[in-house]
């Protein structure tokens, strides 16, 4: 891009303006390690970045010949420059990459990860350790082992493990309530302590086993179960020597799943980033204790000048900012403030953490497995954008639209027979769905038998909202087209909304089910037009009918959610005065809560536990006329 194709903001009255900001802000600056926050005129973070000396750093913000066009865009649309000052440019690093991630600046390479990952946590509150799948804060206690790359990943280890160590998988409430052994038992995944099945010393020893398999003493695991098979063998007690064989052959299964494994690698992780197009995938593989415990590929968002190694460099600040990095990181290319990156790892984890870019071995051959799958995920995802990009093409010239829609929201709604009603919102754009973004509507006023009511309640809320939020209509949230499933009546009713709130430049379009509720027959409406239908091939009805139907999914599991929840809610819960404990008396004396309903004073008052004056509480929350 040159100068002549700068957007407005950098044109050169906007860069003045933008550049005397900075030399205001750097008449206090001091020379000492901080961040600095250039702000928008609405007080938005535009860049965020850190330096040894704060003065020096914003100082070269103001030389525009030596500023690439995004900077310069960025100087052009600055409006103040906020600090915090830090002892240390490690205490900058670690701060940058907190607020990069949390504020998300226009102009700052964003990671895009809102998903935490799955780890295996083996507990430490009972006698009898659980093994589970666990995601979130690490604060129950116990040892947790990971990060895996995928729940799947996690979930398959799990398995194995309970076939190769015995360890139950179910709840302390359940473990306690156990008479008798569960399915697991009897399928050799589980040794049965709920029902006393194995003695403690020998569970404790299960458990010893399972910690040394998961921290890399894998090979040591094999041998000493293979040594005792032998032995049971030998003494024919060919019933021992069968379930230590399964146990084996479940130890080898996990290994088997893990595609590669390096002698010498222990807790790793290798990241390695490819570029083209102006864009950039970063694959990182998960090794612990030796193992590969799955990897996963990232497309972060920046400027398409960025060179590959900055784009790494904000990566790893970034990922790493809320997660705690192994001893070992095997890098791609060697980064320009490594030692810097290092140490402020280091003060995260606690410990000395090392950035490595091998030359040899069988460690530069991870870094070249990793760099090869970057490299294909990218060119997939090329081509995906590519042909996205030409179904928005196509949804534009189908609906008439002046441009391809960068933002599509689609709404459906669910309910059964009336109840529990809830409207839903997905979002699509050239990079696909955008999850994050989704959003869901108990419905507070519309019924749950009127669609047409929901779908009122749904996009006034929604637009309502939105123009409460941005007035100005520049944050990038509104829709370039609406999809609402239903009719002619549903558009009639969707576009009346959005002409009450004064938007009627949004194009709205409705997508029917043909004749017969065939796929393939559907119908578009759309204002001032006669009905509208695509060939029964063309991908652009074959994209259409994803959005709807991603839209219906997300909808039925919303609504299934908050079905779910009120069934777990009582009548009892809005007795005052009753608490959990009188709550399960009085269900187990009546067997339902319709049973305390139609319950007579002095029947509350023979519930153990249930005194007159409680019983009074309860007999008038249901009988207020009385």
């Amino acid at each position: 891009m040159n100068d002549a194709e700068l957007s407005a903001e950098a044109r050169p009255g906007r860069l003045e303006q933008g550049v005397e900001v900075i030399r205001t802000a750097l008449k206090t600056l001091p020379q000492t390690p901080g961040v600095y926050r250039m702000l928008s005129g609405k007080g938005e973070a535009l860049y965020v970045g850190k330096a040894r000396s704060l003065r020096a750093r914003v100082a070269n913000y103001t030389h525009l010949a030596g500023l690439s066009n995004r900077l310069r865009r960025m100087v052009a649309e600055t409006a103040a420059v906020e600090v915090v000052l830090t002892h240390t440019e490690v205490e900058a690093l670690l701060l940058e990459s907190n607020l990069i991630k949390t504020l998300r600046p226009r102009y700052n390479v964003l990671l895009r990860d809102d998903k935490s990952f799955p780890f295996i946590h083996l507990t430490g509150d009972h006698d009898f350790p659980q093994l589970v799948k666990h995601r979130g804060a690490r604060n129950a206690p116990g040892q947790y082992y990971g990060p895996f790359a995928s729940a799947g990943s996690v979930n398959r280890t799990i398995v194995a493990l309970q076939k190769a160590f015995l360890l139950r998988s179910c709840s302390d409430s359940v473990f306690s309530a156990r008479t008798r052994p569960c399915l697991l038992y009897q399928i050799k995944r589980c040794s049965a302590p709920c029902v006393g099945r194995i003695a403690r010393e020998d569970y404790a020893r299960l458990v010893a086993e399972a910690q040394r398999f998961l921290e890399g003493g894998t090979n040591e695991v094999q041998r000493r179960l293979a040594a005792q098979m032998q032995e049971a063998a030998e003494r024919l007690d060919f019933e021992t020597a069968a379930l230590l064989r399964d146990r084996i052959r479940a130890l080898t299964h996990v290994q088997g799943h893990q595609d590669i494994n390096v002698e010498g690698v222990g807790d790793a992780d290798v990241v390695a980033a490819h570029q083209a197009g102006g864009h950039t995938c970063i694959q990182v593989f998960f090794f612990r204790g030796g193992q590969n415990w799955g990897n996963r590929a990232y497309f972060p968002s920046h400027d398409k000048q960025l060179d590959v190694e900055e784009v790494l460099s904000s990566f790893i600040g970034q990922f790493y900012s809320d997660k705690p990095p192994p001893r070992c990181l095997l890098l791609s290319h060697e980064l320009p403030e490594a030692a810097l990156l290092a140490e402020a790892l280091s003060v995260s984890a606690g410990r000395r953490v090392e950035l490595v870019v091998p030359r040899r071995g069988d460690k530069a051959k991870l870094v070249e497995h990793a760099l090869i799958n970057a490299r294909e995920a990218l060119a997939r995802r090329l081509a995906e954008s590519e042909t996205q990009q030409k179904l928005l093409e196509g949804v534009a010239a189908a609906f008439g639209l002046e441009a391809p829609p960068e933002r599509i929201e689609v709404y459906d709604n669910s309910h059964i027979q009336g109840t529990n009603p809830v409207g839903a919102m997905i979002v699509a754009g050239p990079e696909g769905f955008r999850k994050s973004a989704y959003r869901k509507f108990n419905m507070r006023e519309a019924a749950g038998g009127d669609d047409f009511a929901m779908m009122r309640e749904m996009l006034g809320r929604r637009f309502a909202r939105q123009l409460k939020e941005d007035p100005d209509r520049d944050s990038g949230n509104w829709p370039d087209l609406v999809l609402i499933d239903g009719g002619e009546a549903q558009l009639t009713a969707a576009r009346a909304v959005l002409d009450e709130l004064g938007l009627e430049d949004i194009p709205v379009v409705a997508i029917a089910k043909g004749p017969d509720r065939d796929a393939g027959r559907e119908r578009f409406f759309l204002p001032g037009r006669p009905p509208l239908g695509f060939e029964p091939r063309d991908p652009v009805l074959y994209f259409l009918q994803r959005l709807r139907d991603e839209a219906h999914r997300f909808a039925i599991g919303s609504h299934r959610a908050r079905r779910t929840k009120a069934i777990g809610v009582s009548p009892l819960d809005e007795v005052p005065g009753i608490g959990a404990k009188r709550k399960k008396a009085l269900l187990h004396h009546f067997g339902s809560a319709r049973g305390v309903s139609r319950a007579g004073l002095a029947d509350l008052e023979a519930v153990p536990g249930i005194s007159r004056a409680v019983a009074k509480k309860v007999y008038d929350h249901f009988h207020p006329e009385g």
